[in-house]
C-alpha cells in the first residue's frame, strides 16, 4: 500500500514500509526509531487471549526466532571472549618483551580494558535505549573490531593502554544488548534455554581462540605473531560486524524476514512476560526505582564477585597453563578442553533448569558453584608437580559460567520498563567490569606459575556468590508472597493493557 497509516480498531495501523523499509538502504531500515506502540496494540487486538494463539504457529514463528537470533548473539559471544582473551594469547607470543612491559603493567593492560566499560556503560545503555538495538550493537562489534587491529600496531605500554581503554568503552555495550534482545523476543519461560545457547558460544570463542592462537603461532611472516594475532581476530570481528548491521532485527515489529502476521505473533505471545518489548522514551520515575530496589544491588555485587575470578583466568589461563609444564604452542591447544567444557556445563544447567519446578533457577546456581569450587581447592591442595591433576582441577573452574548464565535470565525474567531493564543490565555488568578491573591483581607477576593468590580470590569469590544466590533467593520468595496478595485484588482483564504498558515489575503486580 502507498499510504502511510490507516485507522482500525481506534488506532492507527503502522505500514511496513514505515517499519521495516522498502529497499535494503532505506532510512527506515537503516535506522528506524519509529514509535511501536500502535503495532503492539494491534497484536492484542489479533491475538486478544493466550487460547487465540495457535500453539503450531507459535512454535514455527519460535523456530523461525530461533534460526535468526540465536545464531547472531552465539557468534557475537564468541567473537567478545576471542576479543578479550586476544592478549592473554599475545602473552604467550612475547608482547611483554617486545612493549617492554615491566612489574604489574600486564596487569594494568588486563584491568584497563574495563575502565573504558566502567566510564562508558551506563551513557551506552541509554543511548542504545534511543537507537535501533540491533544496529547500535553492530556498529559496536565493527569498533571493537577495528581498535583491535589499532592495538597491532602498538610501540609501547601507553599505546596499548589508550587503545584498550577504548575498547572496553565499544564492548561495554555488549552484554546488556544480548540480554535486551533476548527479552524482546522471548517469552519468560524460554529465556533460560536461550541465553544459556548465545552464552555457551563463550566456550566456542575459547576453544577457537585455543585453535587461532596455534594457527597463528605458526605464522612466519614479519610482524611478531602477538601483531598478527590482534590484526586476524580484528579483522574478523569487523567483517562480522558489518553482516550483523543487515542481519539482526531490532525487535519483533521490524524483524524484515518475517511476514507481518508472523511479527504479530512474535509480539502478541510475549504478553504473559508483562515487561514489555521495546520503549525508546526514558524515565525518570524507572530511574529513580532501579537504584531503590534491593534486587538491582544484588545484581551489582553477583555481577562483581562472578567476575573476579573471569578477570584473572580471561587474561592469565594461558601464563597458569604454560606454568604446568607446556611450552607455547601446547598450552593455546589446551585451552580447547575448557572451551569445550564451558559449553557442556552451560548445556547442562539449561536442560537440569528446564526439568526442574518454577522457580528453580537460583538452587541451581547454587548447585553448578560446587564443581568450580572444588576444582579451585584441588587446584591449591594439590602437589606442585601434580600437573595433570591440577589441570583436570583447572578445567573444573569453568561451571561457575553456568550459574552466571541462569542468574542473567533471571534478570531478564524479572525486570521490566525499558529504562529499568537497561540501567539493571547496566549496572550488573558494571559490576562485571569492577570484578575483571580488580581480577587480574591477584595474579602478582612474583607469584608466577602457580599464583596462589589469584586461585584463593576465585575461591573467596565463588563462596560469596553462592551467598548471593541464597540472598536472591529470599527476596524473590518474600517479593511473590507479597505480589499474590496484591494480585488477589486486580482482574484478569488488565494483562493486555499492561503486557506493553512500559510498567517496571514494582509497578505492575502481573
Amino acid at each position: 500500500m502507498n499510504i502511510s497509516h490507516t485507522e482500525q480498531a481506534n488506532h492507527r495501523i503502522i505500514a511496513d514500509e514505515d517499519l521495516i523499509g522498502t529497499h535494503p538502504f532505506s532510512v527506515k531500515r537503516l535506522w528506524n526509531r519509529e514509535p511501536l506502540d500502535d503495532f503492539y496494540r494491534e497484536a492484542l487486538d489479533k491475538y486478544p487471549t493466550e487460547e487465540s494463539i495457535d500453539a503450531v504457529e507459535e512454535k514455527r514463528v519460535r523456530q523461525k526466532i530461533d534460526r535468526l537470533i540465536i545464531p547472531c548473539l552465539a557468534v557475537c559471544y564468541a567473537f567478545y571472549y576471542i576479543d578479550k582473551t586476544t592478549l592473554s594469547y599475545a602473552a604467550i607470543f612475547g608482547i611483554k618483551k617486545d612493549l617492554g612491559l615491566q612489574g604489574q603493567e600486564y596487569s594494568w593492560l588486563s584491568s584497563i580494558f574495563y575502565f573504558g566499560w566502567l566510564v562508558w556503560g551506563i551513557p551506552s545503555n541509554l543511548l542504545m535505549q534511543r537507537s535501533p538495538s540491533g544496529k547500535y550493537l553492530s556498529i559496536n562489534i565493527f569498533l571493537w573490531g577495528a581498535l583491535l587491529m589499532a592495538q597491532a600496531a602498538s610501540r609501547n605500554f601507553t599505546d596499548l593502554a589508550i587503545l584498550r581503554i577504548l575498547s572496553g568503552a565499544f564492548e561495554a555495550i555488549a552484554d546488556p544488548a544480548f540480554m535486551l534482545i533476548t527479552s524482546m523476543f522471548y517469552r519468560r519461560s524460554e529465556q533460560p534455554n536461550r541465553i544459556s545457547m548465545w552464552y555457551s558460544a563463550n566456550g566456542i570463542g575459547v576453544a577457537v581462540g585455543g585453535l587461532l592462537g596455534y594457527g597463528i603461532g605458526h605464522i612466519k611472516g614479519s610482524l611478531a605473531s602477538w601483531r598478527y594475532e590482534f590484526l586476524i581476530v580484528g579483522a574478523l570481528c569487523s567483517a562480522w560486524g558489518i553482516i550483523l548491521f543487515f542481519l539482526l532485527p531490532d525487535s519483533p515489529p521490524t524483524a524484515r524476514t518475517f511476514t507481518r502476521d508472523e511479527r504479530l505473533l512474535a509480539v502478541a505471545r510475549l504478553r504473559g512476560n508483562q515487561t514489555g518489548v521495546d520503549n525508546k522514551k526514558f524515565k525518570w520515575d524507572q530511574f529513580r526505582e532501579t537504584f531503590m530496589d534491593p534486587k538491582t544491588w544484588l545484581f551489582f555485587f553477583l555481577g562483581f564477585v562472578g567476575n573476579v575470578p573471569n578477570g584473572g583466568i580471561s587474561n592469565f589461563s594461558t601464563l597458569i597453563i604454560n606454568g604446568l609444564g607446556f611450552d607455547t604452542l601446547q598450552t593455546t591447544l589446551l585451552g580447547i578442553p575448557q572451551g569445550a567444557l564451558v559449553c557442556i556445563w552451560i548445556g547442562l544447567g539449561a536442560i537440569l533448569n528446564a526439568r526442574l519446578p518454577r522457580n528453580s533457577r537460583t538452587l541451581v546456581c547454587m548447585l553448578f558453584m560446587l564443581p568450580t569450587i572444588a576444582g579451585t581447592l584441588g587446584f591449591l591442595l594439590a602437589p606442585q608437580d601434580a600437573h595433570a591433576g591440577r589441570l583436570v582441577c583447572y578445567y573444573l573452574t569453568g561451571s561457575y559460567q553456568t550459574s552466571f548464565v541462569l542468574a542473567l535470565s533471571i534478570i531478564t525474567s524479572n525486570t521490566a520498563g525499558q529504562t529499568k531493564k537497561q540501567l539493571t543490565s547496566a549496572l550488573i555488568w558494571l559490576g562485571a567490569c569492577v570484578g575483571n578491573i580488580a581480577g587480574p591483581f591477584f595474579y602478582r607477576t612474583q607469584d608466577a606459575p602457580t599464583y596462589r593468590l589469584g586461585i584463593g580470590s576465585m575461591l573467596v569469590s565463588n563462596c560469596l556468590e553462592v551467598l548471593i544466590f541464597v540472598a536472591l533467593r529470599f527476596y524473590f520468595i518474600h517479593q511473590n508472597r507479597k505480589r499474590d496478595g496484591q494480585a488477589a485484588t486486580k482482574t484478569d482483564s488488565l494483562s493486555n493493557e499492561t503486557a506493553f504498558a512500559d510498567l517496571t515489575d514494582l509497578q505492575n503486580v502481573k
